[in-house]
């Protein structure tokens, strides 16, 4: 059985919506007739859900829209009031042309179990009537059918516009302009508000044209709809397999947190008193000198001097500490290297470290032992060199630990010698031609400055484009290279200018516009894409931070020895 929306969306494909006849309070299709206020199974926007009763659009709501599809929405929304009838809602409007025009097949707001009003098929006499001209045939035309259907026109009309129910949607007192409403609305949008009450109306009342089959038909639907209901399973997941509403955990759940909760205080409570007992005995419990002449240590009492006679645990909090110890006379790299360097150093000073732990054993003379004690501490528990040994020779080259980039030497790409200060430095993107007309010259190396994040500290790095003039030290040096894409960029490199043997000694990134496809070298090596927006340069920051984030993580795994 063919509905009124698909017929509609069939003479909506086949461009035939000017055939579309309304006539009286009906909307023909060829043979097929229903009336203007028969509802579709579209359903309204915001019904359906959260409790509200659900509630479709009816045939003369869409057939306005279709015919008014070309004026904007506001000047749609003015000429539907104008004529009582129900707009489709914003909302609607671009999935409902989908489907009209034949985009889509289907649509969620389409509901399939929604009852359907039977046409009223156009009996021949009155369809070839209406074929014929007037005048000849006036008196051929049953007059009984008329006097009916001007009887139902009458009785629908005053339904609709009795005095009482237009003087309560709008009273007279509106048409007024010293009136509140008349100053806070416009004119337009108040008959657009008449006509949606109208229209409300207008569903709530009776079809008293629909014949005993409809009833009958629209009975079986509901009794059809019933018994496929009550067929249905509820789908389950983990989600609401979870959700209980029979049971309630909270009380099982407190009792079990709160027996915890007393278990753990009367715990901190049986802790908290042997540790008072031990602090105020604590001074007692050491061992008495060796002398027995000397008079035992009296217990001490407290004393915020002393607090270190009463500490209960360690400061260091398990991570083994030492709080006594210095790295006074060191060398940076004895520092950094840790354990293994303190070993070597400690092994050239024993000797030293003994002779001044035998005379700080001996001596008790204050000022002998302070100056005995500084060296026992450098070389006991740093292991600090001498100033001689702290100092590198004279004839030793210091080795240079500032990371090196290389850039695209090529005019075409993005990043070259004029703006890679503006992009790794700044975090901003400017076009090489406009750094050209500020009159910037073109440098063979440039020196960033990087700011560490959340720090006023900065990190040099070195830039350069022609990586030719690079030493064995250098090339060891390099952190970073931006690929451009032909593989000649390589040529003459070390490594036999194979880009898998150099992307697994520097971490190579390639800077592109976001709206041209990427090169296919580039998708094929180990490269990270940077994409910058040619349209919206505020997202120039995130996309070159990455680079940042991305270099840091590459250089604390394999450049350890750079300063970054």
């Amino acid at each position: 059985m063919a509905d009124a929306l698909s017929i509609l969306k069939q003479y909506t494909i086949d461009k035939k919506i000017n055939d579309i006849i309304e006539k009286d309070d009906q909307i023909i299709f060829g043979d097929f007739a229903w009336p203007k206020t028969a509802k579709t199974n579209y359903l309204i926007y915001g019904t359906g859900k959260d409790g509200i009763a659900k509630d479709y659009y009816t045939l003369d709501c869409i057939v306005f829209l279709l015919k008014n599809v070309h004026i904007p929405h506001a000047s749609y929304v003015k000429q539907a009031a104008a004529a009582s009838v129900s707009v489709v809602r914003r909302p609607d409007r671009k999935d409902m042309l989908s489907y009209l025009y034949g985009e889509v097949s289907s649509l969620s707001s389409i509901d399939k179990s929604a009852p359907l009003e039977i046409s009223l098929q156009r009996p021949v006499q009155l369809k070839r009537g209406a074929e014929e001209t007037l005048g000849d045939h006036d008196s051929k035309k049953p007059r009984i059918e008329e006097a009916s259907m001007e009887k139902h026109r009458v009785r629908l009309a005053m339904k609709l516009s009795s005095p009482s129910r237009e003087e309560s949607v709008i009273p007279s007192q509106v048409i007024n302009s010293d009136s509140t409403i008349c100053q806070t609305m416009s004119i337009e949008k108040i008959s657009a508000i008449r006509a949606k009450i109208i229209a409300r109306k207008r569903k709530t009342i009776k079809d008293d044209m629909l014949d005993a089959e409809s009833h009958a038909y629209v009975e079986v639907g509901v009794d059809v709809t019933r018994d496929i209901i009550s067929k249905e399973r509820q789908w389950r997941t983990r989600t609401s397999i979870l959700q209980s509403s029979g049971k309630d955990f909270s009380k099982n759940i407190f009792g079990i947190l709160q027996s915890i909760k007393v278990r753990e205080e009367g715990a901190i409570k049986q802790q908290v008193e042997p540790s008072s007992n031990s602090s105020n005995n604590i001074v007692s419990s050491q061992p008495s000198s060796t002398n027995p002449s000397k008079p035992a240590i009296q217990p001490t009492s407290y004393s915020r001097y002393d607090q270190e006679l009463f500490r209960n645990k360690e400061e260091t909090e398990g991570f083994k500490i030492d709080t006594m110890e210095t790295f006074h006379g060191m060398t940076l790299k004895s520092v950094t290297e840790g354990v293994s360097a303190r070993k070597v150093v400690e092994a050239t000073s024993t000797n030293l470290g003994t002779q001044h732990a035998a005379v700080g054993a001996n001596i008790s003379n204050n000022t002998v032992a302070n100056n005995v004690g500084g060296m026992n501490n450098g070389t006991s528990n740093g292991g600090a060199r001498p100033i001689s040994q702290a100092r590198p020779p004279a004839n030793q080259k210091k080795v240079s630990k500032t990371p090196i980039i290389i850039i695209p030497a090529a005019t075409t790409s993005i990043m070259t010698m004029y703006n890679v200060k503006d992009l790794l430095q700044d975090l901003r993107y400017v076009s090489v031609e406009e750094k050209k007309s500020q009159g910037v010259k073109r440098d063979n190396e440039v020196l960033l400055q990087r700011q560490k994040s959340g720090t006023t500290l900065t990190v040099p790095y070195r830039v350069i484009d022609n990586p030719s003039k690079l030493t064995a030290d250098e090339w060891d040096r390099v952190a970073a290279v931006f690929v451009q894409g032909p593989s000649w960029q390589f040529k003459n490199w070390p490594w036999g200018g194979n880009p898998v043997e150099i992307f697994s000694k520097m971490k190579a990134f390639h800077l592109k516009w976001k709206e041209l496809p990427l090169d296919a070298n580039v998708q094929k090596w180990a490269v990270t894409v940077l994409s910058l927006d040619k349209q919206r340069r505020h997202l120039d920051r995130a996309t070159l931070k990455t680079f940042w984030e991305v270099l840091d993580k590459h250089m604390a795994k394999n450049k350890p020895h750079l300063r970054f």
